[in-house]
């Protein structure tokens, strides 16, 4: 016999699942060639409800899986495989830290006030760069590895993080998640959140995998440099703020290692890079991009030739690296 609890969940499974059915689907926002997708954040919170409704564990997975991953959008699946999320690790994070959920649940729907901005940058973007290829750019609840990041042509955004703010509960997670995410909240990353869609939109418009630092930098760099053009304004982030007045360190310092493959002391990497300020590599890559437009006589072919750089060739990076005058000499090709 089930018991009445697991009787009451699938009851509920059920009902929610109708409402799945019946809930009128949101029409895509299109600018430009960007189509922008907010649905799966209803999904994830129908599910997670659905979860906190049963302690069967079994029930719990098969609640997740039906409510949220099978049903989930193409950008849903595309950010598990981008990611590496299982089941699993949605389901451990809901359970590991209930306050941050209920903290962050009301602003995970903020995303949507940046889509107005977002539209106007995209559409600054199409001119800018009139051969744009059509992406998606995809909210979605992820269990807290990514704010944003991108395969092939989607654009895909972790809200759970984006949203976040210094409100938001983390004092369930281990000291140092607890330090990562307070100084990441402290940021305030809803505010920046346009500034974040234009910029990996315009990673969707690059090719080539970068084989070492400097490649990775400038990569980082035209996608910056580009989402400043098309929003006005670079993201209030530290790295923004301090690079300009330590110029010259930073450049010594960055040159010692753009040949390597560790990306660790300059990229993706907190506050524990490289001068104890994070993501420097991001302003190096800036630095790069933004003297090459200042040095181009055309404009436009500039901002065609930045995005279409192709990664795959390192002596085609060094050449544009060289045309911006950035290193006091040429930076050499390796054999």
């Amino acid at each position: 016999m089930k018991s009445p609890i697991l009787v009451a969940a699938m009851a509920l499974l059920v009902s929610l699942t109708a409402c799945m059915h019946s809930r009128p689907r949101a029409a895509p926002i299109s600018s430009a060639a960007i189509a922008l997708h907010t649905d799966d954040i209803d999904r994830f919170w129908i599910a997670f409800d659905a979860v906190q409704a049963t302690t069967d564990p079994d029930l719990q997975r098969t609640t997740f899986q039906s409510l949220y991953l099978d049903r989930g959008s193409p950008g849903l699946e595309a950010f598990m495989e981008a990611k590496g999320y299982t089941i699993d690790d949605w389901l451990q994070a809901i359970h590991r830290y209930p306050r941050f959920w209920t903290t962050i649940r009301p602003r995970t729907r903020l995303g949507t006030q940046a889509l107005v901005r977002t539209q106007d940058h995209l559409a600054r973007l199409k001119a800018l760069y009139p051969n744009l290829r059509p992406a998606g750019v995809y909210f979605e609840v992820g269990a807290l590895r990514s704010a944003g990041t991108t395969q092939a042509d989607k654009v895909l955004i972790g809200v759970e993080m984006a949203t976040g703010d210094d409100t938001v509960d983390v004092s369930e997670m281990a000291p140092g998640l607890q330090r990562f995410f307070r100084t990441y909240f402290a940021s305030r990353p809803l505010d920046n959140l346009d500034l974040l869609i234009t910029h990996e939109v315009v990673h969707t418009q690059q090719t080539g995998p970068r084989q070492d630092l400097l490649s990775q930098a400038v990569y980082e760099g035209v996608a910056d440099f580009v989402a400043e053009q098309a929003a006005g304004r670079l993201p209030d982030l530290p790295y923004v703020a301090y690079g300009p007045d330590h110029d010259a360190a930073i450049k010594a310092a960055f040159r010692k290692d753009m040949e390597g493959s560790d990306f660790s002391g300059w990229l993706y990497n907190g506050a524990d890079g490289a001068f104890g300020v994070a993501d420097l590599g991001y302003y190096v890559g800036y630095e790069i991009v933004r003297r090459y437009y200042e040095r181009a006589s055309d404009k436009s072919a500039a901002i065609t030739r930045m995005i279409e750089l192709d990664y795959s060739d390192p002596a085609a990076v060094r050449r544009f690296v060289a045309a911006s005058g950035y290193f006091d000499e040429p930076v050499e090709t390796r054999s």
